[in-house]
């Protein structure tokens, strides 16, 4: 099987990370199995590497691979933001495997340490903003309260989100995030931003029919070409990036994952954009 070459590596424009735990999932356990589930498909052969925009992920210089990392519970944040220190440092864009979307919040630290005026655009069924869900500030349903907390952000904007409530609605607010919800969906294109872009995909954004291996399953979401529209329309330096929330334990047929490589692919194209890539 074909690999991504690892880390270091003099010559690579995108440092890629697992981050494989999910002990603050909520519901379903599973996610932390997904990084080397992403790689996998990535490479399987009913697909190809090229993206839409024809760039070749193939090719030399484009990715080192720092493998997967599975701290305990209590050291995760720590740990996860050491490794994506590594990757900045290096001078890479990364890219992050995850894993439940708290491993969001000490990747989006790491980032902002070298993007002090980072922006994120968030791909989401839920806002998670929750202050505290279930007794657990750090659960994967509080990232976006965490960073927003913290100041490590100039703008959060929501897509995808149907899942709003009266608590997270009053963190919103009170955090000023763009939140465009299904309920009043329109095909979004070109959104503008100013400063450095972390996005962050989690896979229930999607409509489950699309994207059935997930833990919580959230009827009414994007379809997988909507999703892919608006990041192909993106105006913005994306920066750094994470997929999050595939459980294989849902995926019997790999219809998750291959949407996870899709998905990753026209990422990484995005990341690129305006980089020489040789074939």
């Amino acid at each position: 099987m074909n690999k991504f070459p690892p880390f270091p590596q003099d010559i690579a424009r995108i440092g890629l990370l697992g981050v494989a735990v999910d002990e603050n999932s909520s519901y379903k356990h599973g996610p932390a199995l997904a990084p080397p589930k992403i790689r996998d498909a990535f490479f399987c052969d009913s697909s190809n590497l090229w993206t839409e925009n024809e760039t070749y992920l193939g090719a030399d210089g484009i990715f080192a691979d720092a493998g997967d990392i599975a701290p305990a519970q209590a050291d995760m944040p720590v740990e996860t933001e050491r490794a994506a220190s590594q990757l900045y440092a290096a001078g890479l864009k990364v890219l992050a495997f995850g894993g439940d979307h708290s491993v969001t919040y000490p990747l989006v630290c790491a980032a902002a340490k070298y993007h002090p005026s980072l922006s994120i655009l968030h791909f989401d069924a839920h806002p998670d903003l929750y202050d505290n869900f279930g007794n657990n500030p750090n659960s994967h349903a509080s990232p976006f309260a965490r960073i927003m907390e913290a100041g490590l952000v100039k703008r959060l904007v929501q897509v995808g989100v149907r899942t709003m409530n009266g608590h997270q609605r009053e963190q919103a607010d009170r955090f000023g995030v763009e939140v465009l919800t299904m309920q009043n969906w329109r095909d979004i294109f070109n959104i503008r931003f100013e400063t450095p872009l972390y996005l962050t995909f989690d896979m229930d954004c999607l409509d489950p029919a699309f994207a059935p291996g997930i833990s919580h399953r959230e009827p009414g979401g994007l379809s997988t070409r909507e999703a892919l529209s608006v990041i192909q329309s993106l105006r913005a330096n994306i920066a750094a990036a994470d997929l999050v929330e595939f459980n294989p334990t849902q995926d019997p047929l790999n219809v998750t994952g291959m949407v996870c490589a899709k998905i990753f692919k026209e990422i990484v194209a995005k990341m690129l954009e305006g980089v020489p890539v040789t074939k």
